[in-house]
């Protein structure tokens, strides 16, 4: 690995910086890794991302959570809501669902919109937590007035399914809109469903083919199984143009700071 002096990072312009973080990952791990272990804040929380994905250097769970650590302790939102993530899917170290919860709810209330997310879902599982679904409302819908296109997808589905709110279709179609235009495969999904329920069928067929770019292999599968048994048939041809492809990523949500939900209000639904 490139060795990197206390005296180059000191020297280092910002448009240099730029520039080795955008070329060859094992050079900008060796400089972010450099600035990490020289106390800069912002770098631990990214070292802590590479070691995390193995980006530029050898994937390393424990390693990244010592980063994540260094960095949420110093207040750092990203690394707080990070570090919650290791203790609830125990990277590098016990999973611990509380503790987990303590972290994004710091992430949370720094303003953080992926905290904020991470939050609102463990209140709404009640998933280290009590659950209470009226105050994971309201971090959903603080994360969506950030644009947060997952929180937008949620709210949409407590609009849609009564969550102590009154239930209304109207308002559930604009918030599923909102997040699939954000990008969100789940909102793309949910929000295809209600065109289609409204008799949409060609712009709903064009969300639907948006969802297996980046929507996980489970939720493909689960979307596969719903498209099968539709009435409709360009639905059911979308199916089969999926069958036998690859479809989906392996493991979670595709931004790794956004945790993996299953519950179903985002699963699809006939």
């Amino acid at each position: 690995m490139t060795q990197v002096t206390l005296k180059a990072l000191a020297n280092v312009s910002h448009d240099e910086f730029a520039a080795i973080l955008s070329g060859p990952p094992a050079q900008a791990a060796a400089w972010v890794g450099a600035a990490a272990q020289n106390g800069i804040v912002e770098a631990q929380a990214v070292y802590g991302q590479y070691l995390l994905d193995g980006h530029g250097v050898e994937r390393n769970l424990d390693e990244a959570f010592v980063w994540f650590r260094h960095a949420a302790r110093r207040d750092h939102p990203m690394a707080m809501n990070m570090l919650g993530r290791c203790y609830e899917h125990g990277w590098g170290t016990a999973a611990c669902a509380p503790v987990a919860v303590y972290w994004y709810r710091l992430a949370a209330r720094a303003g953080l919109d992926w905290g904020m997310y991470n939050y609102a879902s463990a209140l709404a599982l009640g998933h280290g937590i009590e659950c209470d679904r009226a105050q994971a409302l309201q971090w959903f819908q603080r994360a969506a007035e950030l644009g947060h296109a997952k929180s937008l997808n949620f709210v949409g589905s407590f609009y849609e399914d009564g969550w102590v709110v009154d239930a209304d279709a109207d308002i559930a179609l604009d918030y599923y809109r909102r997040a699939a235009e954000g990008g969100d495969f789940r909102g793309q999904f949910n929000y295809a469903r209600l065109l289609a329920e409204r008799g949409e069928i060609a712009d709903a067929l064009q969300w639907l083919q948006r969802v297996p770019g980046t929507a996980t292999a489970a939720f493909v599968a689960k979307m596969r199984r719903w498209l099968a048994a539709s009435p409709v048939s360009a639905f059911r041809a979308l199916e089969q143009s999926l069958a036998g492809s690859v479809n989906g990523s392996p493991d979670a949500d595709v931004n790794p700071q956004g945790r993996a939900m299953l519950n179903r209000t985002q699963e699809p639904r006939a």
